[in-house]
């Protein structure tokens, strides 16, 4: 399971993004997860509250903002949404696309206290 290292990753930013302005909390962690991102989010979840435990992020609430896979078909030169890796194209129904967004994952705020 990579997401209790994704989540351990996501503590380490939130604590030395916390420390290093002085806060003594953090009220609430926003990540941002494509939905090509290969993260599964329930798992991500329940490693936050793992980790977090005895953190600046103790008690913070983990909010999670899904954006759409995104991709350019080579085929018909459209940029298209799709729901996964592999899937073709919704337009021309071919499979020579370029991911170009929604496959990534990062830490959008941090609430501190």
């Amino acid at each position: 399971m990579h997401e209790m290292s994704l989540a351990e990753g996501v503590r380490e930013i939130v604590d030395e993004t916390a420390r290093s302005n002085g806060a003594q909390r953090v009220a609430a962690v926003r990540l941002e997860i494509g939905k090509l991102a290969q993260v599964e989010i329930e798992a991500l979840r329940f490693a936050f509250e793992v980790v977090k435990r005895g953190s600046l992020a103790d008690a913070a609430r983990l909010e999670i903002v899904e954006c759409e896979g995104t991709a350019w078909c080579m085929r018909c030169c459209e940029a298209v949404v799709i729901a996964g890796r592999g899937d073709a194209c919704p337009k021309c129904a071919h499979y020579q696309l370029q991911v170009t967004g929604g496959d990534r994952m990062r830490v959008l705020e941090i609430e501190i206290v």
